[in-house]
C-alpha cells in the first residue's frame, strides 16, 4: 500500500510538471507569434505598397512649377516633389525606391482601385472626395486668385463685383469653382486642366481665370498667358482644410503618411520648403472683396 502511494505521488508530480511545461510553451509560442505579427504590421510598411519595396507616387501630366520644376518630379525640385521625397523617407523608402507615374486630376480622386500608392497634385481636402479616396493631413493651405489680360475689358477691376459680367473659367472639380460660384457668379466655364484654362484666356475665349494663387503667379511669370496680370487674390479664399496627399480608399499607408506630414510640419520642414519654393508666389498681392 505504501509503495503504491509513493508511485501515485510520483505520477501526479510528473503530470503537473508536464502540464506546466506545455502551458509555458504555449504561452511562449503565442507571445512570439503576436510580437512577430505586430512587428510586421508596424515596421514593414515598405512591403505593403503596390510594388513591395517601391513607393509609387503619381502626379499630374504635366506637373507645373513651382510644385514640380521642369516637369521632372524625380529631381525632387519644387515644393510638392520635395515634400513627396521627405514623406517617402519618413516611411522608410530611399530616393531610389520612389517610382513616379502620371495621372489626370479627376481619375486620381475617382472611386476604384489605383495602380499607385499616393498622388500629389494640389488636391484640396473635401468631405465629398473623402468618400472615394483617403487624404493625408494638409501640407499646404493655398488661396484662389484671378488672372486677366492686361488689355482686356476687366483689367481695371477693383472688386469681385466688377467681374459679375465677365466670362470666367476654372478647372473642373476644383475649389476655384466653389469660390467663383459663391463670390462672383454661377455661370462658369470649366476646363480639364490649368493648361487648357490658360490657353482659353490667351485666346480670348474667357475674360478671366481663377485657380490657386501660386499657379496664377507662375502662369503670368512664365507667360503661359501672354500680356496677363494677376488681378488679385480672392479675400477669404484660403483653404482651411488645405491640400493633402491622396491615397487609395482605406490604404494601409494612410496613417503612416499622415504621421509623416504631421512630423514634417511640426519640425519646421514644411515651412522651410514653402519659403524656398513658394514665397515669391504668395506675397504682395491685392485682396479682392
Amino acid at each position: 500500500m505504501f509503495n503504491n502511494t509513493k508511485g501515485l505521488i510520483r505520477f501526479a508530480a510528473a503530470t503537473v510538471s508536464a502540464m506546466a511545461l506545455i502551458f509555458t510553451a504555449a504561452c511562449g509560442s503565442s507571445t512570439s507569434q503576436s510580437t512577430g505579427s505586430d512587428a510586421a504590421d508596424s515596421s514593414d510598411i515598405t512591403q505593403q505598397t503596390v510594388t513591395p519595396g517601391k513607393l509609387t507616387i503619381a502626379t499630374g501630366e504635366p506637373a507645373y512649377e513651382p510644385w514640380v520644376m521642369n516637369d521632372k518630379p524625380e529631381s525632387g525640385e519644387g515644393y510638392e516633389a520635395a515634400v513627396a521625397y521627405d514623406v517617402a523617407e519618413k516611411l522608410g523608402f530611399k530616393k531610389s525606391d520612389v517610382v513616379w507615374v502620371r495621372t489626370t486630376f479627376d481619375s486620381a480622386i475617382a472611386p476604384g482601385a489605383k495602380d499607385w500608392d499616393m498622388n500629389i497634385q494640389q488636391f484640396g481636402i473635401t468631405d465629398a472626395r473623402k468618400k472615394a479616396v483617403d487624404f493625408s493631413s494638409s501640407y499646404y493651405n493655398d488661396s484662389q486668385a484671378i488672372i486677366v489680360k492686361k488689355d482686356g475689358k476687366f483689367a481695371d477691376a477693383k472688386s469681385l463685383a466688377d467681374l459679375k459680367d465677365a466670362t470666367i473659367g476654372v478647372m473642373v472639380g476644383t475649389l476655384a469653382y466653389d469660390y467663383v460660384k459663391k463670390s462672383i457668379k454661377e455661370d462658369i466655364q470649366t476646363f480639364n486642366d490649368d493648361a487648357a484654362l490658360a490657353q482659353a484666356l490667351d485666346a480670348g475665349q474667357i475674360d478671366a481665370l481663377v485657380t490657386s494663387t501660386v499657379e496664377c503667379v507662375y502662369m503670368v511669370q512664365s507667360e503661359q498667358v501672354k500680356d496677363a496680370t494677376v488681378l488679385g487674390r480672392i479675400a477669404g479664399s484660403e483653404d482651411k482644410n488645405g491640400m493633402g496627399i491622396v491615397l487609395p480608399k482605406d490604404s494601409k499607408l494612410t496613417a503612416a503618411t499622415t504621421k509623416a506630414v504631421d512630423e514634417l510640419n511640426s519640425d519646421g520642414t514644411l515651412k522651410q520648403l514653402q519659403d524656398k519654393w513658394l514665397a515669391e508666389y504668395t506675397t504682395d498681392l491685392t485682396e479682392l472683396k
